[in-house]
């Protein structure tokens, strides 16, 4: 019996009628409404593009909590994204190493505008235990302008989250 159902289904195929095109005043009108909406909600959310310059993973394990039940960095509006050129806010931990400064220029430079740097845990801010050390060039301001910087070694997940969102909220009255 349920054979014979799904048999006749697939020669008839759907029962709906397809729809009919959408006018452009009609898209255009729509995607305006919500944007406006949007903005006075949530204001503008942030994509995150998290680049290691050379961290002993403090700081990398202290980032990974965010994304837990606890602190929920998605429900302000951050996200981590995968690629610098898709990413407002680069987080950058860890001291700058003499090897991985060009790659973090390069992962700049590959962030469009507007975009901000975030130097991550003591090691970012000033090289942290590794200043001094002949492989570290210091802090990630040595290499890039960085506009905010969150010390501690390792921030916990609140400090990340409320200095993540101290970004936010101020790109949003920037807007």
């Amino acid at each position: 019996m349920v054979w014979r159902r799904v048999l006749h289904s697939l020669r008839a195929g759907p029962a709906t009628e397809p729809a009919g095109p959408v006018p452009d005043e009609t898209v255009s009108a729509l995607a305006a409404r919500l944007d406006a909406a949007a903005q006075r909600r949530l204001g503008r959310s942030l994509a995150i593009r998290h680049v290691d310059a050379g961290s002993c993973n403090g700081c990398e394990l202290e980032i990974v909590a965010l994304g837990n039940i606890v602190y929920d960095l998605e429900r302000f509006g951050l996200r981590f994204v995968a690629s610098p050129r898709h990413a407002d806010v680069l987080l950058v931990t860890g001291p700058l190493t003499r090897n991985l400064r060009e790659a973090l220029v390069l992962t700049l430079n590959a962030t469009p505008e507007p975009r901000w740097v975030v130097a991550v845990g003591d090691c970012g801010v000033d090289g942290g235990v590794f200043k001094g050390s002949y492989a570290v060039n210091g802090g990630v301001s040595a290499a890039v302008a960085v506009d905010l910087f969150i010390p501690g070694c390792p921030p916990s997940p609140a400090e990340l989250l409320a200095g993540l969102r101290a970004l936010l909220e101020a790109n949003t009255h920037r807007s």
